[in-house]
């Protein structure tokens, strides 16, 4: 076999998937009616195990929309565990505030408004977990920021590093073409990163997976 997924193995691991409670069932269908990016469900259960794995006691998250990450990430942190999330529209965070008292986990969340760019300087302690999923022309910019943020040993993980399939294509879309580019880019330079063990992984729309060394 010249390939190890195919649609039938794509349909049967997709099978085996957990049923989601209501409250991501109504998440899920908010982002598809209002054409919402959310992190897809392969990568949000994979983020979960690593929140359970490394038991974080600071996280910080870039790019809240819905709250549906971060409502997943709170719920598997630990009692004194918090999680700090930056959003910069206005309108999405009243949806998140609305999911996050829904989800009961408010008191682990503190949603930050306003750009990263300016948000991330002004924050003095370190984290242990860092989620970034933005704008990607500011991936590197925030990137940078991310890394004077996360503690040795911490993790990093980075969604849409495959970028529907764009990064590796050579037949781009025009739509397409800018953000592919600065995907591109910025693949680069966190597999080069030297203070940082990193790796690109096909989950969802590619994750890259770092451990800051």
């Amino acid at each position: 076999m010249s390939k190890i997924l195919y649609p039938a193995q794509q349909k049967y691991i997709d099978s085996f998937r957990r049923e989601p409670d209501e409250l991501l069932k109504e998440m899920e269908e908010y982002a598809r009616e209002n054409k919402v990016p959310i992190l897809s469900w392969q990568s949000a259960e994979f983020i979960e195990q690593i929140i359970t794995m490394i038991d974080p006691k600071r996280v910080l998250e870039i790019g809240t929309a819905i709250a549906y990450t971060t409502i997943r990430i709170a719920r598997n942190l630990s009692k004194k565990s918090v999680i700090h999330t930056i959003e910069i529209s206005g309108d999405i965070i009243v949806k998140a505030n609305e999911f996050i008292e829904k989800a009961g986990v408010g008191d682990k969340i503190k949603l930050i408004e306003g750009d990263a760019l300016t948000v991330m300087p002004r924050l003095k302690k370190k984290y242990d977990f860092i989620f970034l999923d933005a704008d990607k022309e500011d991936y590197k910019r925030i990137f940078d920021y991310s890394m004077v943020l996360l503690k040795k040993n911490g993790v990093i993980v980075i969604d849409n590093l495959l970028w529907q399939g764009y990064a590796a294509s050579s037949r781009v879309p025009s739509d397409y073409k800018t953000s592919t580019k600065h995907i591109r880019e910025f693949n680069k330079i966190f597999i080069e990163q030297p203070n940082l063990k990193s790796t690109i992984l096909p989950i969802g729309d590619g994750i890259g997976l770092g451990v800051k060394v």
